[in-house]
């Protein structure tokens, strides 16, 4: 079912990859190829990792020809409405975006957390490695703000342009220095060096980063938080109006939750069963 027919290899479309499955125009997918186990680039310039796999399958599922190209996060939507792409992988749902793409339903639930200084001192936040739902505020409001209090005149390190970033100035902006980051990768060798004293990012993310060799000086701390702002439900970006390729991907992504496909990959990618519920 994932069967890539053709590389393109033009220096302008760095990792780009052609999934042909009708002689119908490409659909042209956006991926960041830095964020690991979603996506990446190996050693050969190539796109790999969990959203590779998936689009692959979704895009066979819906008969669609899909051009995968390798961008920087923060070009990705002003990439999309602009024509360049017509679907962005790795797209955290919240409101702030729904007012400027659509999506479709999500692909992957997760959550976000601290990446913190094994032997620092945020090493065990309140409710560590607990599950947190924002939206429940009597419950989550006073544990936020002991960690505000327990983070004050910190350096915290966001990637630009996330819902992890709004999140860290909407609840902490006033206590702490927030430094934004091209990718993780970046913002993560800043913390081994002390020139910031967190990060917080995809759980996720933080874990499959946690299992990988020269990373053992690290540790996730606090909750596994979910609501609010953060888009922890992540779809397919569309540009506004696409019902066409909507339906399509919508119907594919259904099928791959319900025949254990979502399941089988994001295991194999982050150990986590990320299947969402519809």
């Amino acid at each position: 079912m994932k069967k890539i027919i053709s590389v393109m290899t033009t220096a302008c479309l760095l990792g780009a990859i052609t999934l042909q499955a009708s002689s119908a125009q490409p659909v042209n997918v956006g991926i960041e190829g830095a964020f690991p186990p979603w996506n990446a680039l190996d050693s050969k310039g190539q796109l790999s990792g969990l959203d590779v796999d998936l689009i692959k399958n979704l895009c066979e599922r819906a008969k669609l020809e899909c051009a995968l190209h390798a961008g920087d996060w923060n070009a990705m939507i002003p990439s999309l409405n602009a024509g360049k792409f017509d679907v962005v992988m790795t797209l955290g749902i919240n409101e702030k975006r729904k007012q400027v793409v659509d999506f479709t339903v999500p692909y992957a639930s997760g959550v976000a957390t601290f990446i913190v200084a094994k032997d620092g001192p945020l090493a065990q936040l309140p409710m560590n490695g607990e599950r947190l739902n924002l939206n429940n505020k009597e419950i989550a409001d006073p544990v936020m703000a002991e960690i505000g209090d327990q983070l004050k005149g910190k350096t915290v390190g966001v990637i630009g342009s996330t819902s992890q970033e709004q999140l860290i100035n909407a609840y902490f902006g006033e206590n702490v220095t927030v430094r934004t980051y091209k990718n993780s990768i970046e913002r993560d060798l800043d913390i081994k060096s002390g020139r910031i004293d967190a990060g917080f990012d995809s759980g996720v993310y933080g874990a499959a980063m946690l299992a990988k060799p020269g990373n053992d000086s690290l540790t996730m701390s606090g909750p596994q938080m979910k609501g609010a702002m953060l888009a922890t439900d992540v779809a397919l970006g569309l540009r506004k109006g696409d019902a066409a390729l909507k339906e399509k991907f919508d119907k594919a992504i259904k099928e791959a939750a319900q025949d254990g496909t979502i399941k089988e990959l994001s295991k194999r990618w982050s150990s986590i069963d990320l299947t969402p519920s519809f």
